[in-house]
């Protein structure tokens, strides 16, 4: 069953999600309301990532694109060659314009990514974890690695998001990342990742 460490674990997720929301409600309720009023649409929007022990579920973020977001980028695509190539080329546009204007802002505070502490309070993710990642990113990077990986919940933040690195694209030391930290995972190793977190976002260092 629950031993006391599971539990501790669970209650310290729950009474730090609480919290937060609770903290975090005007922001919450103010970018609701600006994304509702760019075009009417869903405030939401949800993503399949594997869970613990490989059981899937849908990651919630704030919507930072358009509803319309497909027929914007086929629209664009069509009309600007460069767009296009960038497009072929890295599977994403610097200068996207299927990303609102609230959009832009909330992927650069992170802001998008609060509705997470939802994610916790169902038990399906934990504030401190590996990243939630998709079935296709098991499959490609995690391989042989992946039963370790997933047999803790994914978190709002972790290990790599706190180190000071630039190679975010590199996937092999993210991997790595994420082994060593199931491996060593505790209570106060958690605490100075969620410490440093704090710190990451407010001096606005790193991936955040």
């Amino acid at each position: 069953g629950m031993n006391l460490k599971k539990i501790m674990e669970r209650s310290f997720d729950i009474i730090f999600s609480v919290v937060a929301l609770l903290i975090t409600s005007p922001f919450i309720l103010i970018i609701g309301i600006l994304i509702k009023a760019t075009d009417g649409g869903d405030i939401f929007f949800t993503q399949e990532r594997v869970g613990k022990s490989g059981k899937l579920f849908k990651i919630i973020k704030f919507r930072s694109m358009y509803m319309d977001a497909d027929k914007k980028l086929e629209e664009i695509l069509k009309k600007n060659f460069k767009a296009k190539e960038e497009w072929e080329k890295f599977h994403k546009l610097k200068d996207d314009p299927r990303v609102t204007p609230i959009g832009k802002f909330i992927r650069r505070t992170s802001l998008d990514e609060l509705p997470q502490f939802i994610n916790v309070l169902k038990g399906e993710m934990s504030i401190v974890g590996p990243r939630p990642v998709t079935k296709e990113e098991i499959e490609k990077f995690y391989k042989e690695k992946a039963n370790l990986i997933l047999s803790v919940k994914p978190g709002i933040t972790g290990y790599w998001q706190v180190e000071e690195r630039n190679d975010i694209d590199n996937y092999e030391r993210r991997v790595k990342m994420d082994e060593w930290y199931v491996k060593n995972k505790n209570f106060l190793f958690d605490l100075k990742i969620i410490l440093k977190t704090i710190k990451v976002i407010f001096t606005g260092k790193g991936a955040y």
